[in-house]
């Protein structure tokens, strides 16, 4: 047993043990449980090793990519700020008095920067990354919290697997600052020591009582094992989805583009077109990579459109169709070059230039619609073993963006090109990236940033949050997007709605027409040629269609 147990066996200081009453006679809530947007603080709990900063930097990588704005404030930086230099684990001895003072002067500087990210810097949620393994410590953030309205949801990390606690502190404790020289054996020995001190005073979350009306996961041994209580709002029922859904295992992830398509050999966007020659050889040189890596246990993962679903055909494998891999959707500017957009639509296409996530084509989708389809998709790869993911470059950019924790500004700028594959491998704190280029030519679909734009008044913004808001341009016709075996590629367009023309009604005429009896939601003439409806009835079919 260490020297912290031998001294302060079974007990612990005034301060932390003071309050053991359950927490019923206290004022239970402040009105920010009733608010549903109410910024909120996410407290992490547990021993040290316990996967807390994994688990805190993973969450906020994901909630700022489905675009919930979100920082982690790991107390141990403030701690390594306040003490330059970390000697041993007497700091974390809970009868070192003068530590404890520095620990909690951290702790209440760090509060201070959460509240000014959530006041002032437009955050929504605050990961307050520590220990925080007593009662006292988790008393002070709720009256933190109560002063200023947060909610607050607790994410307490328990394991008593000794292989996964040794695990962890040769993974990431060894290259910790606090440890700056590379002898494992010490490290490991100091680093146990260190979590014998805060067994002393640790105070589990009560769900029976002390803290049965708090918001709260417990989870249990990597994921074993799990214990939610009063969950308040939908994004703490969404954190707790996260949460029970990523996988401590080793594994890796492939990300490739399909093979060259006809469509990218002649500069055109979206649609549903074959593979050219050099797309398919592209396939012949993925079956190889794939026998040459030994991947026999690999999942392969295809959208429902022919370019990605001809490249998996050549590997020779089983493969699953996903719907929400498809390309993003171009809207009325499905199949065109970007030349016929700008000539076509040249507000649409500006519009774009200046902010490219959140733009969204007309009758068609933006990066931001992409994001939230294709959360099921990072769900299930946080869950599975190896995976190929064969997609398209909206696709491969958007799952690439979570994974290297990119800013949705730099999302749809990542080059994604094709015949490439990306391996994926996550790490302690991040994901290693591996980038195997297979020798076949391809065409490049890239465009750059537009740069050495000086805007010289403000952008307008741009709120384009479903299919009912009004767009810049009159021409909203959309191109058919998907086609059936047998039917042929190109099927007559409607005329958009600025190339109708409509004579002028006299006004006399108005209660006459109201009289008339109705055929698809518009008046009959009795004196309508009979051609006429019928172009009204091919009319309503093709739009059906579309």
């Amino acid at each position: 047993m260490s020297a912290c147990l031998q001294r302060e066996k079974g007990s612990a200081s005034g301060a932390e043990t003071k309050r053991t009453e359950p927490r019923g006679n206290e004022k239970k809530c402040s009105w920010a449980l009733y608010m549903t947007n109410s910024p909120t603080v996410i407290v992490m709990i547990g021993l040290p090793a316990r996967g807390k900063t994994y688990m805190s930097k993973k969450l906020t990588r994901y909630l700022n990519w489905i675009g919930v704005p979100t920082k982690v404030f790991n107390l141990g930086v403030y701690r390594r700020e306040a003490v330059k230099a970390y000697k041993s684990y007497d700091f974390f001895r809970h009868d070192n008095q003068e530590a404890m003072r520095i620990r909690k002067q951290c702790a209440l500087v760090a509060l201070q920067d959460v509240k000014a990210y959530l006041n002032e810097e437009g955050g929504q949620i605050a990961v307050f990354d520590a220990t925080n393994t007593t009662r006292e410590r988790r008393d002070l953030i709720l009256s933190f919290a109560e002063e200023y309205a947060y909610k607050v949801f607790f994410v307490e990390s328990v394991c008593d697997d000794p292989e996964v606690i040794a695990a962890n502190i040769l993974d990431v404790k060894v290259s910790s600052p606090d440890y700056p020289e590379s002898n494992r054996e010490r490290v490991m020995d100091d680093f146990l020591k260190r979590i014998e001190c805060y067994k002393v005073t640790y105070q589990p979350l009560d769900p029976d009582e002390y803290d049965k009306d708090l918001s709260f996961i417990k989870v249990m041994n990597v994921g074993r094992q799990f214990l939610v209580n009063r969950i308040q709002d939908y994004i703490q029922s969404k954190i707790v989805y996260y949460l029970m859904n990523i996988h401590v295992h080793s594994h890796s992830i492939y990300l490739c583009r399909h093979g060259e398509s006809d469509h990218n050999v002649q500069g055109r966007i979206g649609g549903d077109s074959e593979l050219s020659p050099r797309g398919k050889q592209f396939s012949h040189a993925l079956r190889d990579f794939i026998e040459e890596h030994k991947l026999s246990d690999l999942k392969v993962w295809t959208s429902q459109l022919r370019r990605t679903i001809q490249t998996a055909e050549e590997l020779g494998v089983p493969y699953e169709q996903w719907k929400i891999l498809n390309e993003i959707d171009a809207g009325v500017c499905e199949e065109m070059t970007y030349d016929m957009i700008q000539n076509t639509f040249p507000e649409e296409f500006a519009l774009r230039d200046q902010d490219k996530y959140h733009y969204r084509y007309p009758g068609g989708e933006s990066y931001q619609d992409l994001v939230q389809r294709l959360e099921p998709v990072i769900m299930e790869l946080e869950r599975q073993g190896n995976v190929l993911v064969i997609c398209h470059q909206a696709v491969m950019r958007c799952l690439l963006a979570y994974f290297l924790d990119k800013s949705a500004d730099d999302l749809p700028y990542l080059k994604c090109p094709l015949h490439t594959v990306l391996k994926l491998t996550p790490v302690a704190y991040g994901c290693k990236v591996e980038t195997f280029y297979l020798n076949v030519e391809a065409v490049s679909t890239h465009r750059d940033r537009p740069l050495g734009k000086v805007r010289r008044e403000p952008a307008p913004i741009l709120l384009r949050r479903n299919s009912y808001t009004p767009l810049s341009s009159h021409d909203q016709v959309k191109r058919p997007r998907l086609y059936s075996a047998g039917n042929r590629p190109w099927l007559a367009l409607a005329p958009s709605p600025s190339a109708l023309q409509f004579p002028e009604t006299p006004e006399g005429e108005l209660m006459h027409q109201q009289s008339q009896p109705r055929v698809g939601g518009s008046f009959l003439n009795p004196c309508v040629k009979e051609t006429t409806l019928t172009s009204q009835k091919t009319l309503m079919t093709v739009s059906a269609s579309e």
